[in-house]
């Protein structure tokens, strides 16, 4: 296994981390808002269809860099 190898296969790691830590938090048992609650804009059912979504992913990305700064 070569560095690329392991430097992918880390930041797969982290990127699952980050997924679960996600989801510990989330409440998807609760319904997801029609509309985003920092822009208005109308979140796709797709996206709502996860339950306890309230952002759309412009937004929820914006938020979570802010988050990570911060």
């Amino acid at each position: 296994m070569d560095a690329l190898d392991r430097a992918a296969e880390l930041e797969q790691q982290q990127r699952n981390h980050a997924l679960e830590a996600q989801r510990a938090r989330a409440d998807f048992n609760r319904p997801s808002a029609a509309d985003c609650s920092d822009c208005g804009a109308e979140i796709p059912p797709a996206r709502r269809a996860f339950g306890g979504i309230t952002r759309c992913v412009e937004c929820q990305t914006l938020r979570e860099k802010r988050n990570r700064r911060g």
